[in-house]
């Protein structure tokens, strides 16, 4: 076989597992989906209806292309950093608590910065952001580093005490709306908000700059992990840690850094929510997004394009869930069944091209 070839069966292999794999998973979630809906006693018509609503409501209309984004830019941010620690070797399911942090930071950085003009206090309050989820992830790099803790147990930990320590900074004077006594921030100004992009076309479409920042993101991503060195040191460190240490490579060093970098992209991603979208910090505003997160970075193969399509996808999913809901009365926990079937089948390749073989190259193939 000439080297020409293999790298032919390379690309073939790669397009196979980031987009034809979850393409044939959405599609046998969809069918489990409908047949879910029909032991609950949903008629035929009605199930037609929904689907119908949840393509209508994520790609029909400008303002479904809006909501979808807007659900995808932080899936996708949050997406990133995790694939880049599960190509490090590291199960980072931290990511919660790392949008938590970045997201709450950047609104304090926002606000003392907010009198500054908006090409000084939006970077600033970005990078706050970043900073606070790098700092954050850190430190279950640096356990596991020092001490051999398990990333998943201190990432866990570090989640629970995200969502107190938001809690008890929400009611601090520094951070606290004035003359208000449940736990909310103080609004971002205008100057460091991210500022929405289509609002010539209606007011009240919320997709916002972060579409630029998360597009920036996915190339870094990319650069950082096959064209950089340190890259490969995290892939190697992935695939074999025991070579990664005898080739020279600083084991301890590089697993700081990812989780690092992880948690950056996690805080940007938190940014993102309280810069775009909601203009403040309060309790839950995470909203789940870095568990979900971990589904798109497994749903892209922890590789930056996949997790970037996996993060629109899901982003479509959310926003046409609700459409779902309001159109076929149909629940939206359906949608978090599909989510889980989608994973549960790109968790087993073999059992896709088991059910769709046509759909795949035949590995004998010449």
């Amino acid at each position: 076989m000439t080297s020409a070839t293999e790298g032919r069966l390379l690309g073939r292999s790669q397009i196979e597992d980031l987009f034809i794999v979850p393409a044939f998973a959405l599609v046998a979630a969809l069918v489990i989906g409908a047949g879910v809906m029909l032991a609950t006693g949903v008629t035929f018509s009605t199930i037609g209806q929904s689907y119908v609503a949840l393509l209508r409501g994520s790609v029909g209309s400008v303002n479904a292309v809006s909501e979808t984004l807007t659900a995808a830019l932080p899936l996708v941010l949050a997406g990133l950093g995790l694939a880049l620690g599960f190509r490090a070797g590291l199960f980072n399911i931290g990511a919660e608590g790392q949008i938590i942090m970045g997201g709450l930071a950047a609104v304090v950085a926002g606000v003392a910065l907010g009198d500054l003009p908006a090409i000084f206090a939006l970077p600033g309050a970005l990078f706050a952001g970043a900073l606070a989820g790098a700092l954050y992830a850190s430190i279950a790099g640096w356990l596991k580093a020092a001490t051999g803790a398990h990333e998943v147990i201190s990432t866990i930990m570090l989640n629970l005490i995200s969502y107190r320590l938001l809690d008890y900074l929400l009611r601090t004077p520094l951070i606290q709306k004035e003359g208000r006594a449940d736990p909310i921030s103080k609004s971002v100004p205008d100057a460091a908000e991210l500022p929405k992009l289509l609002t010539f076309i209606d007011i009240n479409l919320r997709l916002h700059a972060g579409i630029f920042l998360t597009l920036a993101m996915v190339f870094v991503a990319y650069w950082l992990l096959f064209r950089s060195k340190l890259g490969f040191e995290f892939r190697a460190s992935g695939e074999n840690p025991v070579a990664a240490r005898v080739a020279g490579m600083n084991a301890g060093l590089t697993i700081v850094l990812a989780m690092a970098i992880a948690g950056a992209l996690a805080g940007l991603a938190g940014a993102n929510q309280t810069l775009g979208v909601l203009d403040r910090a309060t309790p839950g505003f995470s909203a789940g997004i870095g568990f979900d997160a971990i589904a798109v970075a497994l749903l892209g193969r922890s590789h930056p394009v996949g997790v970037l399509f996996a993060g629109l996808l899901f982003g479509a999913l959310e926003a046409g869930g609700r459409q779902m809901q309001v159109d076929a009365g149909v629940s939206i926990d359906l949608i978090g069944i599909i989510q889980s079937l989608v994973i549960v089948f790109i968790a087993a390749p073999l059992l896709m091209k088991t059910i769709f073989p046509w759909g795949f190259r035949r590995s004998d193939a010449p």
